[in-house]
C-alpha cells in the first residue's frame, strides 16, 4: 500500500470530549503511522494519556503546563510537513491560538516549520538541557525570544542557569 492510500484510510479527527473535571485539561492527539504520519511530543508532562488504539493516544495537560509538539509527515515523494511548537496549556476564558491536533488550542510560544528550523529549535532545547533545566520550566518569554529570532533567521541568545534562576523567582513572586 502507497502512502497515499495508507493516509487515505486515516479515521477522521474527531473532538476530544473535554470532560466534566477541574480543570478544564487541553488534549494533545498523538498518531504513529510510521512513515507516514509520525506525531509526538519533545517534551511535556501530560497529567492524563489515554490510548485509543495502537497508533493513537491523547495525551492532558493541565492550565499553565508547557508541552513541545513535534509533527512530521509524508507522501510518496518525501517529507510534506515538518512542523514543531511548544505550546502552553490555558483556563477557560483565556486567549488561546488553534493548533492542529490541540484541543481546544493552546498559547503558541514557539512555532517553526521546516527542517532546518526544527532542528534548530532542538539544538537550543539540548543546551537547556545540558544545563540540567527542564524545558518545561523555562521562562515563557525566553521561547517567545527564541521564535522571534528563529523567524528572522537570527541566533537566539542562550538560556543559562542565571536566567532560569531569575525566572523562578519572578514566578514565585508573582504567586
Amino acid at each position: 500500500m502507497c502512502k497515499s492510500a495508507a493516509r487515505a484510510s486515516l479515521p477522521p479527527a474527531e473532538r476530544v470530549d473535554a470532560g466534566t473535571g477541574e480543570p478544564p485539561l487541553t488534549h494533545v492527539r498523538l498518531v504513529w503511522r510510521g512513515g507516514v504520519q509520525e506525531d509526538w511530543l519533545r517534551f511535556g508532562k501530560p497529567v492524563e494519556e489515554r490510548i485509543l488504539d495502537r497508533r493513537t493516544r491523547i495525551e492532558s495537560y493541565a492550565p499553565g503546563q508547557v508541552f513541545a509538539l513535534v509533527r512530521w509527515a509524508s507522501n510518496d515523494y518525501g517529507t510534506i510537513r515538518s512542523a514543531f511548537a511548544i505550546a502552553r496549556a490555558v483556563s477557560i476564558g483565556d486567549p488561546l491560538t488553534t493548533l492542529p491536533q490541540v484541543d481546544p488550542g493552546a498559547q503558541i510560544l514557539l512555532s517553526v516549520k521546516g527542517w532546518p528550523k526544527v532542528r534548530q529549535a532542538f539544538a537550543l532545547i539540548d543546551a537547556i538541557e545540558e544545563h540540567g533545566i527542564d524545558p518545561c520550566d523555562v521562562a515563557p518569554d525566553h521561547w517567545r525570544h527564541v521564535h522571534n529570532r528563529l523567524a528572522a533567521g537570527m541566533q537566539a541568545r542562550s538560556y543559562s542557569p542565571a536566567r532560569h534562576r531569575a525566572w523562578l523567582r519572578r514566578r514565585k513572586l508573582q504567586s
